[in-house]
């Protein structure tokens, strides 16, 4: 009787402190690491014209790092669509690989809302993905164009080992100055030197850079402007960290 009597007495104490809660719930993650409050809100116009793109380039620079530590931003998604839905603001645009082991919105713990992103095998750059630069930056206001290569690329590859497959092939080729680029490299040219990969990666990426800023003249303008910055990256699929290119 007295085990029961104490098993509803801990029952009824657990159930009545978890009633008192505030509606601002603290949530932890699995580690315990830190607590934090759930964030609902999304990025408003007013804030996203406060943010100069250094600050936002370093917003992105410490979401990468707690998401490297595993302590990230818990949101209530569900809220952050409903407020959302009337209108978007980005603070930046991504242009990544396809690469389904770098969830873009993820790697820099950012929420609904927060970036216009762009993907296409190997990080290239065509009329359709500059408009879509231009969009984000001069109509919607986005700060930051960051271009992002990755480990293991499996388009950079196939641009090294000159795979020809259906369409795959025409857009290897537009890789292959990446490869050209690379010659000068000291060491093993192949796919299996996981270094000789991770130049040619980062070698595409500066090229990218290069064809932004030559290919679209409203985009370079803004730059030159310091209304966006344009930088590269290159992510690390094995720990999740980030390395700047050309910053």
């Amino acid at each position: 009787m007295k085990n029961k009597f104490r098993y509803l007495t801990i029952l009824f104490s657990t159930v009545f402190f978890l009633s008192c809660k505030p509606s601002g719930q603290i949530v932890k993650n699995e580690n315990n690491l830190q607590s934090k409050l759930v964030v609902k809100d999304v990025m408003t116009k007013e804030e996203q014209s406060k943010l100069t793109p250094d600050q936002v380039l370093q917003q992105f620079i410490e979401g990468n790092k707690r998401f490297q530590s595993g302590i990230i931003t818990y949101r209530d998604f569900s809220e952050q669509a409903k407020k959302s839905a009337p209108g978007q603001f980005p603070k930046a645009m991504v242009l990544s690989c396809i690469d389904s082991r770098v969830p873009v919105e993820d790697v820099f713990d950012q929420g609904l809302g927060d970036v216009f992103v762009g993907r296409v095998a190997g990080n290239i750059v065509n009329e359709d993905l500059l408009g879509s630069m231009e969009f984000a930056c001069k109509v919607a206001g986005a700060k930051l164009i960051l271009v992002m290569g990755h480990q293991h690329c499996g388009a950079i590859k196939g641009a090294i080992d000159d795979v020809k497959l259906g369409n795959l092939t025409e857009l290897l080729t537009k890789i292959k100055p990446a490869v050209i680029k690379s010659a000068d490299f000291k060491g093993e040219k192949s796919i299996k030197n996981d270094a000789y990969v991770k130049y040619v990666s980062e070698n595409n990426v500066r090229l990218t850079l290069d064809n932004i800023r030559l290919k679209s003249p409203i985009l370079k303008e803004m730059e030159a402007k310091g209304e966006i910055k344009i930088v590269g990256a290159f992510y690390r699929l094995t720990d999740g960290t980030l390395e700047i290119i050309n910053y």
